[in-house]
């Protein structure tokens, strides 16, 4: 395959994705199509504190509250920490 057929490819790849995409949205709501997802995701940090199972359930989700924050805020400072570096380059 050439570079030409791959990148016509990779287009029709995204077009197709797109298409898929858009005509879910339109069928179902977003916070529906990833309710489980969410879910999942949260309860990561339930586990990560208790893995055994042993804390009381308050404290448990005391713990996964802070854990998530703790989670979003890392992600916050690298992302910080990211564009102060690409503004560095310039």
């Amino acid at each position: 395959m050439s570079r030409r057929e791959e990148t016509d490819a990779a287009a029709e790849r995204v077009s197709r994705a797109r298409l898929a995409a858009y005509s879910l949205h339109a069928k179902y709501d977003a916070a529906e199509t990833t309710a489980a997802a969410r879910a999942a995701f949260l309860d990561r940090f339930e586990r990560d504190v208790d893995p055994d199972g042993t804390l009381s359930v308050p404290e448990r989700l005391r713990r996964a509250e802070a854990a998530r924050r703790a989670y979003f805020t890392r992600l916050a400072l690298r992302s910080a920490q990211a564009r102060k570096a690409r503004s560095a380059k310039r």
